[in-house]
């Protein structure tokens, strides 16, 4: 029997938290029985983050019980998504008989506020840790974690390690590493690793976050709750 593994694409999604587990998870219909598609609102392009447009392939309403989800984030994406009812409304039907919930980046952000991590241990991106936590989840500072049927990456190229462990779950180590392998994932930054004490004694996520803060702000101005939480 097929499964389904549907990435769900929304308007001011970043591209690579959507396109780096999908260049993983897409080989899998090669080494078992499963189906990876895009799916969205409308079937024609929806501008991302980056100046890309990205089209899905299926309507939510083709797709309501895929065998699992993976959700991408962004910065404004997420924050427009949790106020738009029919998407949330796909989100916690298809998560509530989907055996995998996946999220990348913020898109944990948009599984908190369907209500879905309630005391699970979740994480995100770095910048938005604190308000992972106001939405209920309990935060965790790792590249990925598993709790349950949910499994959730940092941010942005996190989701690239979260789905080459997804695909070990699905299947085996070999296939794991044989994928691995084609996409030749084997990073070697050139400034080394992430200084998350510098990151820190910048205070570099209010340095970020602040320019976009009004916008974001603007956004939930008819959703008071959720902007407490959020930006308090």
């Amino acid at each position: 029997m097929t499964k389904t593994i549907a990435f769900l694409v929304y308007p001011n999604l970043t591209p690579l938290d959507l396109i780096g587990p999908l260049q993983v998870l897409k080989p899998l219909e090669r080494f078992g029985p499963y189906r990876v598609v895009t799916v969205g609102e409308r079937l024609e392009a929806i501008p991302s983050d980056a100046g890309l447009s990205l089209t899905p392939e299926r309507l939510l309403t083709d797709e309501p019980h895929p065998f699992a989800i993976v959700v991408p984030g962004g910065l404004a994406g997420p924050i427009q998504a949790i106020t738009q009812e029919p998407l949330m409304s796909w989100v916690r039907a298809a998560a509530s008989s989907a055996e995998i919930v996946a999220s990348v980046c913020t898109g944990s952000l948009i599984l908190a506020a369907a209500g879905l991590l309630e005391g699970r241990r979740a994480t995100t991106h770095w910048s938005f840790m604190d308000a992972l936590g106001r939405l209920g989840a309990q935060p965790v500072r790792e590249r990925w974690v598993e709790d349950g049927k949910f499994i959730l990456a940092a941010g942005v190229s996190a989701g690239i390690d979260m789905a080459l462990a997804l695909v070990r779950r699905l299947t085996d180590e070999t296939t794991a590493r044989t994928i691995q392998t084609l996409i030749e994932y084997d990073p070697e930054p050139p400034l080394g690793g992430i200084d998350w004490g510098w990151v820190e004694q910048a205070d570099l996520g209010r340095s970020l976050l602040a320019p976009a803060l009004p916008e974001l702000r603007r956004i939930l101005a008819g959703h008071p709750d959720l902007a407490r939480k959020l930006f308090p």
